[in-house]
């Protein structure tokens, strides 16, 4: 089993999100910790122009607020402790993986586009450059 494990989830597939946090609890050892991750692409600057100044402040907190119903919804407790990272969706989980020492990263695969046919692009990134190993569901 592992230690350490990052799940990554998008806050739009909350199936999806609840279904691979739940098999993350499963796979973690005895004492050990999962990171929930959620990264919020970042807004264009070109589009944050005409935006309010605190719309990124307050993507966060909505962001943290989805993560921490998540984690109550499934009972995990002090196992999990809910992020949100900004930027490259790969680039964050694989720092977020490293930056937590992960031994699993965990990872759902949205439909493929012709350039990568059988997992996303975001997990195709990560299962590339990652220095543990990954587990990708569907």
């Amino acid at each position: 089993m592992y230690k350490t494990i990052v799940v990554a989830v998008d806050l739009t597939e909350p199936t999806q999100s609840k279904e691979l946090l739940q098999r993350g609890l499963k796979l973690l050892d005895a004492g050990g910790s999962v990171r929930l991750l959620h990264v919020l692409e970042e807004i264009p600057s070109y589009v944050a122009a005409e935006l309010p100044r605190n719309i990124g402040d307050k993507r966060n907190a909505d962001a943290m607020v989805e993560l921490k119903s998540l984690v109550q919804d499934i009972g995990a407790g002090d196992a999990v402790q809910p992020e949100v990272r900004s930027g490259a969706a790969s680039a964050q989980i694989l720092q977020c993986a490293e930056d937590n020492k992960a031994d699993l990263v965990m990872i759902a695969s949205h439909r493929p586009g012709l350039s990568d046919y059988f997992i996303g692009s975001t997990a195709a990134r990560v299962v590339r450059h990652a220095q543990c190993s990954v587990l990708i569901t569907r």
